[in-house]
C-alpha cells in the first residue's frame, strides 16, 4: 500500500430508500445526483465501492397495504422497490460519468444482472460501482442484513451506514437535545444496549466477519468521501480493542 492509498480498499455503503426521496416524492433528482457525485468522488479516490439500497421511499412491505397482502408478498414487493432505486442510482452515476452495475438477488429481467460473487468482484476491480438490490431475495430479512451479507461475500473492509444524523447516540438526538454521541462502540455493546445501529442479525454478521461499521450523516457534504477515506466521521462500531 502506498501513502496515497485509501485505508479501506473496498467498502460497502448501506443506503435507505428514504435517502433518495424528498418532501413526499419517492425520488428527488437533485438529491440522487448529489449522491452520485459523492459516490463518484470515492471511486476517483481509489476506493472500490459497492452499495445496498432499500426501498422504503416506494414501498415499506405489508404494513403499507395492511389487509391486502401477507408479510411474504409484502416483502417481495419491497424487494422490487429496491430494484427501482438501484436503477435510478445507476442512471444518475452514468449521467455523472461513473460506470455502475445493478445486481439483484433474483432474476428480474435483462436490464439487471443476477448476483454472482465472481462477477461482482470483477466489476469492482475494474472500477465499476456495484449496486446490490432485492435484499437477500428472501422475506423476513432486512436490507441491513442484506448489506452485511454482501459485505462479507465481497470481502469489504468497511461498511458505511448512511443516516440522517452524525453517528450513534445514547438517545434520540431529535427529542433529547442532551443525548451523547459515541465516537466508537463495540458490536457487543451496540447489541446489548439496543442502540438501533442496525438489526441484530446484521451486526452479528459484521462482527463475526471482522467488518467494522461506520455510521455517518449522508446529508453532510463531503462526509461520504471522508468516511470512505477512513477519516473519523460519525461513529465507528467494531470489535473493540
Amino acid at each position: 500500500m502506498t501513502a496515497a492509498s485509501p485505508p479501506y480498499g473496498r467498502i460497502l455503503l448501506k443506503l435507505s430508500g428514504e435517502a433518495l426521496g424528498q418532501a413526499g416524492s419517492p425520488l428527488d433528482p437533485a438529491g440522487v445526483s448529489r449522491l452520485a457525485r459523492e459516490l463518484g468522488a470515492a471511486l476517483q479516490a481509489g476506493v472500490q465501492v459497492a452499495l445496498v439500497v432499500g426501498g422504503g421511499n416506494i414501498f415499506r412491505g405489508a404494513r403499507s397495504v395492511d389487509g391486502l397482502v401477507d408479510r411474504v408478498t409484502g416483502d417481495q414487493m419491497g424487494m422490487l422497490a429496491t430494484v427501482i432505486n438501484a436503477l435510478a442510482l445507476q442512471a444518475a452515476l452514468a449521467r455523472e460519468g461513473f460506470p455502475a452495475r445493478v445486481m439483484t438477488a433474483f432474476a428480474v429481467g435483462a436490464f439487471c444482472e443476477v448476483f454472482d460473487r465472481g462477477r461482482a468482484l470483477r466489476h469492482l476491480e475494474e472500477g465499476r460501482l456495484v449496486v446490490f438490490a432485492a435484499g437477500t431475495g428472501n422475506p423476513f430479512f432486512t436490507t441491513d442484513s442484506a448489506a452485511a451479507l454482501r459485505a462479507a461475500e465481497i470481502g469489504a473492509k468497511l461498511m458505511l451506514k448512511a443516516t440522517k444524523v452524525d453517528g450513534v447516540y445514547d438517545a434520540d438526538p431529535v427529542t433529547h437535545p442532551q443525548a451523547r454521541r459515541f465516537e466508537r462502540l463495540s458490536f457487543d455493546e451496540a447489541i446489548a444496549r439496543g442502540l438501533g445501529v442496525m438489526d441484530t442479525t446484521a451486526l452479528v454478521l459484521c462482527r463475526d466477519n471482522g467488518i467494522p461499521v461506520r455510521v455517518f450523516n449522508l446529508f453532510q457534504p463531503g462526509a461520504l468521501l471522508a468516511a470512505a477515506r477512513g477519516e473519523p466521521v460519525g461513529t465507528l462500531v467494531d470489535s473493540g480493542s
